[in-house]
C-alpha cells in the first residue's frame, strides 16, 4: 500500500519530488515505529493509539512541533487514501488533532540592506559572478521559488514583454512580471552567458554551473548564504528568505493581497496572510512612533 501511495502521490497529486521523499521517510519511520513498539507489520492495521503512542514518542524526542504536525499530516493523508481506496473501514487520524504552536512571522530583508546587496561590486565580473548576482536578483525581484528558479530556461525568458513563465507547485504554469531593472540584469547575463559557452539558446536552463549542466539546490543556498552574510546579520539566509522579503515589501509598499498571492503562486490566500503580519508590525511602528496618544 505504501508504494501505491506514493505513486498516487507522483501521479495523480503530482507533488513535487521533495514532498514525496518527505512523506516516503515520514511512512517509514511510521512503520519501523509500530514494528518495533507494537509487532505490526502493515501500517493499515494501525489505530488512533499506536498513532497517538508515535506522537508522543516523537514529542519526546524532542522534535519540533511543526515537525511533528508535519507528520501527523502525512498521516493524515495516508489513511485518508486507505479510505478512499476502501483498505479500512475508519480513519485512524480522525481524532488526533495538531499540535498547537506559536506564531513564527516570516523574516525578511531590510529594503537598505537587499538595496546594498545587489548594488555592490562583491561579485566577480566572470561568469560564475555574474551569475551569483542574477541568482540574488531573480529570487527577490520575482519572488519565485528555489525549484522554480532551477528549472527555469531561456524561453521562458521574454524580454519584450518583461515577463517570465515558472512552471510553480503542481506542475501549473504562472506569468510574472519582471522590472525594467531585472531586464538589464538579464540582458547582461545573457551576454556574459554567451561569452562563457559561444552561444545560448532557449533549451538551456536559466541558471547553469560552468560545465552548463543545471544548477542543483545545494549550490544555490550556498549562492544565497555567501552573499546574504555580507549584508544581513541575525538572519536564517535561505533562498526562501528572498521570496519573504520580496512579498512583505510589496506588501508595505500597498500592494494587493490577492496580487501577491498570484505573484507568489499559492493556492488559497491563507498563505499569503502571513506576510501581512511583517507589514502590520510596520504599521504598529509608525503610529507609535507618529500619534500622539500612542
Amino acid at each position: 500500500m505504501l508504494f501505491s501511495f506514493i505513486s498516487y502521490l507522483e501521479h495523480e497529486k503530482r507533488v513535487s519530488p521533495h514532498t514525496v521523499l518527505a512523506y516516503k521517510k515520514d511512512l517509514d519511520q511510521f512503520i519501523l515505529f509500530i514494528n518495533t513498539a507494537f509487532g505490526m507489520d502493515k501500517p493499515e492495521e494501525a489505530d488512533h493509539a499506536e498513532i497517538r503512542a508515535w506522537m508522543v514518542d516523537l514529542i519526546e524526542e524532542g522534535l519540533e512541533v511543526t515537525t511533528v504536525n508535519r507528520k501527523m499530516a502525512t498521516l493524515r493523508s495516508f489513511y485518508k487514501f486507505l479510505l478512499r481506496s476502501q483498505i479500512i473501514s475508519k480513519d485512524p487520524t480522525f481524532k488526533i488533532k495538531s499540535l498547537k504552536k506559536g506564531r513564527v512571522l516570516p523574516g525578511f530583508i531590510q529594503e537598505k540592506e537587499i538595496y546594498n546587496l545587489l548594488t555592490s561590486t562583491n561579485f566577480d565580473v566572470d561568469f560564475e559572478g555574474q551569475r551569483d548576482r542574477m541568482v540574488m536578483q531573480t529570487l527577490y525581484l520575482t519572488g519565485i521559488r528555489l525549484s522554480e528558479l532551477i528549472g527555469l530556461k531561456w524561453s521562458a525568458v521574454d524580454l519584450s514583454q518583461l515577463q517570465i513563465k515558472v512552471l510553480g507547485k503542481g506542475k501549473k504554469y504562472r506569468i510574472i512580471p519582471i522590472s525594467s531593472e531585472l531586464r538589464i540584469g538579464i540582458l547582461h547575463y545573457k551576454k556574459v552567458f554567451e561569452e562563457c559557452f559561444s552561444i545560448q539558446n532557449e533549451n538551456d536552463f536559466f541558471i547553469v554551473r560552468l560545465n552548463r549542466e543545471v544548477a542543483y539546490p545545494m549550490m544555490i543556498y550556498r549562492i544565497v548564504k555567501k552573499y546574504l552574510n555580507l549584508f544581513v546579520r541575525n538572519t536564517k539566509s535561505s533562498p526562501h528568505l528572498m521570496r519573504h522579503t520580496f512579498a512583505t515589501h510589496l506588501l508595505n509598499k500597498g500592494a494587493d493581497l490577492n496580487a501577491v498571492k498570484d505573484l507568489l503562486g499559492h493556492a488559497s490566500l491563507a498563505a499569503t496572510q502571513v506576510y501581512t503580519h511583517n507589514s502590520i508590525e510596520k504599521l504598529k511602528a509608525v503610529y507609535e512612533q507618529a500619534h500622539p496618544k500612542a
